[in-house]
Protein backbone atom coordinates (compact mmCIF):
# COMPACT_ATOMS: atom_id res chain seq x y z
CA UNK A 1 0.00 0.00 0.00
CA UNK A 2 1.37 3.72 -1.13
CA UNK A 3 0.39 6.43 1.37
CA UNK A 4 0.54 10.39 1.11
CA UNK A 5 -0.65 13.38 2.17
CA UNK A 6 -1.30 16.04 1.08
CA UNK A 7 -0.95 19.58 3.17
CA UNK A 8 -3.67 21.86 2.02
CA UNK A 9 -6.44 23.96 4.08
CA UNK A 10 -6.94 20.44 5.98
CA UNK A 11 -4.57 17.46 5.14
CA UNK A 12 -5.36 15.23 2.69
CA UNK A 13 -4.88 11.31 3.45
CA UNK A 14 -4.63 9.25 0.00
CA UNK A 15 -4.44 5.43 0.84
CA UNK A 16 -4.44 3.01 -1.94
CA UNK A 17 -3.19 -0.28 -2.73
CA UNK A 18 0.01 -0.05 -4.73
CA UNK A 19 -1.15 -2.41 -7.83
CA UNK A 20 -4.11 0.15 -8.31
CA UNK A 21 -1.86 3.02 -8.94
CA UNK A 22 -1.86 5.00 -12.72
CA UNK A 23 -5.22 2.62 -13.19
CA UNK A 24 -8.59 3.77 -14.11
CA UNK A 25 -11.92 2.41 -13.53
CA UNK A 26 -15.10 2.97 -15.17
CA UNK A 27 -18.42 1.67 -14.07
CA UNK A 28 -21.72 3.33 -15.64
CA UNK A 29 -21.31 6.69 -14.96
CA UNK A 30 -19.41 6.48 -12.07
CA UNK A 31 -15.17 6.72 -12.58
CA UNK A 32 -12.16 6.94 -10.93
CA UNK A 33 -8.74 7.74 -11.91
CA UNK A 34 -5.52 6.43 -9.16
CA UNK A 35 -3.31 9.46 -10.05
CA UNK A 36 -0.05 8.38 -8.96
CA UNK A 37 0.49 12.44 -8.34
CA UNK A 38 -2.02 12.06 -6.04
CA UNK A 39 -1.88 8.19 -4.63
CA UNK A 40 1.50 7.50 -5.07
CA UNK A 41 3.40 8.34 -1.78
CA UNK A 42 5.59 5.65 0.27
CA UNK A 43 5.55 2.09 0.62
CA UNK A 44 4.13 1.56 4.28
CA UNK A 45 3.62 -1.81 6.34
CA UNK A 46 -0.08 -2.45 7.75
CA UNK A 47 0.90 -1.44 11.06
CA UNK A 48 2.78 1.61 9.88
CA UNK A 49 -0.66 2.62 8.09
CA UNK A 50 -2.85 1.75 11.51
CA UNK A 51 -0.88 4.05 13.21
CA UNK A 52 -0.76 7.11 10.46
CA UNK A 53 -4.49 6.65 10.00
CA UNK A 54 -5.21 6.74 13.28
CA UNK A 55 -3.48 10.21 14.20
CA UNK A 56 -4.54 11.64 10.66
CA UNK A 57 -8.17 10.94 12.10
CA UNK A 58 -7.21 12.93 15.39
CA UNK A 59 -6.12 15.72 13.34
CA UNK A 60 -9.41 16.07 11.22
CA UNK A 61 -8.09 15.01 7.85
CA UNK A 62 -9.82 14.24 5.35
CA UNK A 63 -9.42 10.24 3.61
CA UNK A 64 -9.15 9.56 -0.27
CA UNK A 65 -9.06 4.98 0.23
CA UNK A 66 -8.66 2.98 -2.81
CA UNK A 67 -8.65 -0.83 -3.00
CA UNK A 68 -9.57 -4.20 -0.81
CA UNK A 69 -6.56 -4.08 1.21
CA UNK A 70 -6.14 -0.22 1.97
CA UNK A 71 -9.87 -0.56 2.78
CA UNK A 72 -9.94 -3.23 4.80
CA UNK A 73 -7.14 -1.39 7.32
CA UNK A 74 -9.39 1.93 7.20
CA UNK A 75 -12.44 -0.21 8.41
CA UNK A 76 -10.37 -2.02 11.11
CA UNK A 77 -9.02 1.39 12.37
CA UNK A 78 -12.63 2.95 12.35
CA UNK A 79 -11.89 5.55 9.88
CA UNK A 80 -14.38 4.02 7.70
CA UNK A 81 -18.24 2.19 8.12
CA UNK A 82 -18.94 -1.11 5.56
CA UNK A 83 -22.23 1.50 4.19
CA UNK A 84 -19.56 4.33 2.98
CA UNK A 85 -17.80 1.86 0.87
CA UNK A 86 -18.89 2.30 -2.89
CA UNK A 87 -17.29 -0.27 -5.56
CA UNK A 88 -16.29 0.50 -9.19
CA UNK A 89 -15.58 -2.55 -11.45
CA UNK A 90 -15.42 -4.70 -8.39
CA UNK A 91 -12.53 -1.71 -6.55
CA UNK A 92 -13.62 -0.84 -2.84
CA UNK A 93 -13.49 3.31 -2.31
CA UNK A 94 -14.19 5.34 0.61
CA UNK A 95 -13.91 8.69 1.02
CA UNK A 96 -14.03 10.65 4.07
CA UNK A 97 -14.82 14.43 5.80
CA UNK A 98 -14.13 13.74 9.36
Amino acid sequence: MQIKIHEAYRRIVALADTGLIGKTFEEGIMQIEIRPNFYKGEERSKNEIIKILKNMAKEDATFNIVGKESVEIALECGIIKQEGIMQIQGIPIALVLL
